[in-house]
Formats: C-alpha cells, sequence, structure tokens
C-alpha cells in the first residue's frame, strides 16, 4: 500500500503541532528562570512533586476510568511489551557506551524515551485532525478509542518510570563508591532526623526558631506520630535483619521498584477492577459515582499538571545552562557522536523494528487482542525523544550540575528534531490499516 503526500502531510503536521507545543512550553520555562519567577531550587522541587503527586494522580485516573473486569486482559501485552523494549534498549544503550565511551547518561537517554507528555500531546493533535478515525472499528465512538489510547501509553509510562527509577540510579553513577557515598550522607540525614524525632525537635525550625517550615500540628500529636514511625522503622529493620542474606537482596531489590507512579498505577488498577469502587469514582452522580465530582475530578485537575510542569523543568535547566554558557563556564556538553546515535535509535532504528513486529502480531497471533487502537499505540511506544523525567533523576541521584545541564541540552534537541516522529506515526497508522482490512 502506497503513501502518497497528502497521506503523510497531515501526521507531519500533527507532530509539528505536538513538538513545537512541548518547545514552546520549554521556553516558558527558560523565561520563568530569567524573570526570577522560578529559581533552580524551587523547579528541583517542582520536578520531585510532579513524579511523586501529580504523575501517579493521572495514572490514577487515566487507567482506573478505562480499566475494568472485562478489559484487563487487554494491558497484559502492553506491560510485556514496555519491559521487553526498555530492557533491550538498556543492553544496546550499555554496549554502546562501553564500546564508544559515551557518557553514562546516554544509556538512559537510549533506554528511556518519553512515554507521557509527549504521547498524550500528539493524540491530542491527531485527535483533532481527525486522521485516526480510519482505525475506529465500526461501533466504537472517537472519544472512547483516544481515551484508551491514551490509558495505553500511561500503562507504558508506569512501567518505564518504575524501570529508569529502578535502574537508572545504579546505572548513571560512575562507580560504587558513589552510590555508597550517597547512601551514607542519606543515612546520616535520616539519623540526625530521628535524633531530632525523638525530642519532639520537628516543632521548630533548623536552628530552634519558629519558622515557615514549623509543623503547625500540636506538639503531643507530633510526639506521638514520630513514637509509632520510630517503633514501626526499627521492628521492620529486626525484622528484615533475621531474614536469610539472599532473602534480605531479593527484598531490597523489590523495593527499588515500589514508587510513586507504580503505587499510582497499581491503585487505579484496584478501582479499575472492582466494580463498586470504579462506580464510585467513575459513574455519575445519578448512578451511584458520588466521588466523581469532587475527589475523581480533584485527582484529574491535579494529575492533567503533570506533562507541562515537568516540561517547564527542563526550561530552568536549560536557563541555566545558557547562562553559563554566557558566562564562559563548564555548561554540560552533548557530544555529537552520543546525540547521533541517540537519535537514530529513538527516531529510526525502533520503528522499523515494532512496527512490522506489531503488525506480524496483530495479523498472525491473537496475542494482541482486536483492538487497532491498541496495536497504533504499541507500534508507537518505544519511539520518540528522551524521557523529561531524567531531569528529576539527576535530582534523585544528585548528578554534578554539567551534567544535569548536558541533559537539558540534549532534551531540548532532542524535542526540536521530534517532527521526525511523522514517519513512524504515518507507518503505525497504514500498518494499523492493513491489519484491520487484513
Amino acid at each position: 500500500m502506497g503513501i502518497d503526500t497528502s497521506e503523510l502531510v497531515v501526521p507531519f503536521v500533527g507532530a509539528i503541532e505536538a513538538s513545537i507545543s512541548v518547545l514552546l512550553t520549554i521556553v516558558f520555562g527558560v523565561l520563568a528562570a530569567q524573570f526570577n519567577l522560578l529559581s533552580v531550587n524551587a523547579a528541583k522541587e517542582v520536578s520531585r512533586t510532579c513524579v511523586r503527586m501529580f504523575l501517579p494522580a493521572l495514572l490514577i485516573y487515566k487507567i482506573g476510568s478505562n480499566l475494568h473486569q472485562d478489559t484487563g486482559v487487554r494491558y497484559v501485552p502492553i506491560l510485556i511489551w514496555s519491559i521487553s523494549y526498555t530492557l533491550l534498549s538498556l543492553g544496546i544503550g550499555t554496549l554502546a557506551c562501553r564500546v564508544f565511551k559515551f557518557p553514562s547518561w546516554v544509556k538512559l537517554a537510549v533506554s528511556f524515551n518519553n512515554t507521557t507528555s509527549l504521547p498524550l500531546l500528539l493524540i491530542q493533535s491527531l485527535k483533532s485532525t481527525g486522521i485516526l478515525n480510519s482505525i475506529i472499528l465500526d461501533g466504537d465512538s472517537s472519544a472512547k478509542a483516544l481515551d484508551r489510547a491514551e490509558s495505553y501509553f500511561l500503562i507504558n509510562a508506569m512501567v518505564s518510570n518504575s524501570l529508569t527509577f529502578a535502574l537508572g540510579p545504579r546505572l548513571m553513577r560512575p562507580n560504587d563508591e558513589d552510590a555508597d557515598e550517597v547512601e551514607d550522607s542519606d543515612g546520616d540525614s535520616r539519623s540526625e532526623q530521628e535524633d531530632g524525632e525523638a525530642h519532639g525537635s520537628m516543632e521548630r525550625g533548623p536552628d530552634g526558631i519558629i519558622d515557615e517550615e514549623t509543623t503547625l500540628l500540636p506538639q503531643p500529636v507530633v510526639q506521638y506520630t514520630n513514637g509509632v514511625e520510630r517503633r514501626g522503622y526499627n521492628g521492620a529493620k529486626k525484622w528484615l535483619d533475621e531474614l536469610p542474606p539472599w532473602l534480605q537482596t531479593l527484598l531490597e531489590f523489590l523495593y527499588q521498584f515500589a514508587n510513586a507512579p507504580l503505587i499510582g498505577a497499581l491503585v487505579g488498577a484496584i478501582i479499575g477492577l472492582t466494580p463498586p469502587l470504579h462506580r464510585l469514582f467513575f459513574s455519575d452522580s445519578n448512578d451511584g459515582g458520588h466521588f466523581n465530582a469532587w475527589l475523581t475530578s480533584s485527582i484529574k485537575n491535579i494529575g492533567d499538571l503533570f506533562a507541562s510542569l515537568q516540561i517547564i523543568v527542563v526550561g530552568v535547566k536549560l536557563s541555566q545552562s545558557l547562562l553559563k554558557m554566557k558566562a564562559g563556564e563548564d555548561s554540560g556538553t552533548v557530544p555529537k557522536l552520543s546525540l547521533a546515535f541517540i537519535t537514530i535509535a529513538r527516531f529510526v532504528v525502533w520503528p522499523l523494528v515494532s512496527i512490522p513486529l506489531i503488525w506480524a502480531l496483530a495479523t498472525k497471533t491473537n496475542l494482541i487482542g482486536h483492538d487497532p487502537m491498541l496495536w497504533f499505540a504499541m507500534m508507537l511506544m518505544p519511539t520518540g525523544p528522551p524521557a523529561m523525567i531524567l531531569v528529576a533523576l539527576t535530582d534523585v541521584i544528585r548528578s554534578p550540575e554539567p551534567e544535569k545541564m548536558a541533559i537539558a541540552k540534549l532534551l531540548t534537541i532532542c524535542y526540536a528534531i521530534t517532527p521526525l516522529i511523522c514517519f513512524a506515526v504515518v507507518g503505525s497508522l497504514k500498518a494499523t490499516e492493513a491489519a484491520i482490512s487484513g
């Protein structure tokens, strides 16, 4: 089936609109930093809030609203596919870093693509053009199909974010000594905090003076809460110390996956797969949806903040890098060979692998169901620029400032060339149409 120029223009325009939307949001972040509206430290806090609050809320709403008992099986192929292509990308990136001596963050840029903000913006742009109507089956509404597509991408985002924060710190740290140093520092801070909590010092600021960071809870409540937390920590530590070493190692490894996005996804899955809870959260008020008008809407509102605020943070980092460049200071460098490798892997290699593979699974097997929108989403999942969440990861592991700014530069360059994704969009669309007709 040939593709003429007119069939390429519409998705190309949609990809341009999505990428320009992301780039303009980065520019707004730069402006916010330039006019002292958002400092670097504030951007770190915003990034942490995005990962720990806004993204889990988005996952709760999107997954919970689209997941039912009769549709839960539909998400299993996404979980398998997301884990498979991420780990394969990680293996390729690790090998390339060893062979070509790339910076350690290159393997993460190759492994973890933007699975949240860009796909959601791209779906919204394609929705406005109507070009996805050709893969919506009769009897299925456009709104429901596109909402499902968003939930598919969010499941992929949940897997990607879980692997990012579970594997990312180990891969970004240059050696074990650095990891131990960070852990020791964290341990010291926790010990100091526990000592302070034991004396009920949370009522006062760091200098013993009541300030804006002082808790508003009564002192007896603070002391009781700290005591319960301390006893729980000591009890859990004692229980873990009594376990066999191999089991301790396994639990420590599994604990790395216990992050906020994964918890949000699990909460959304529980709500979606439990009919009474699904009715309470997502049905109309007249049909028993007593949480819909207030709790569900508030969760949706803060979830919608994630995509734009995470990109604003990149703009702040970029602004800092530009200022250092102007002053002649070290502002981080993006090696050209590294940039070329990331671009080819993300925009060329993965579309050439994922599109024919998913088409074959859709036409030759029943492993990925019968939803064309699912096929289309799975074809696009491995494609696109590196994940914005890499900025949050650099804050988590306390990367050097030049490395943070280099990643901000890399992200900006990659989003500037994001219109390249239009070829993957067109290829996925045509392959899905062929799978439907076949």
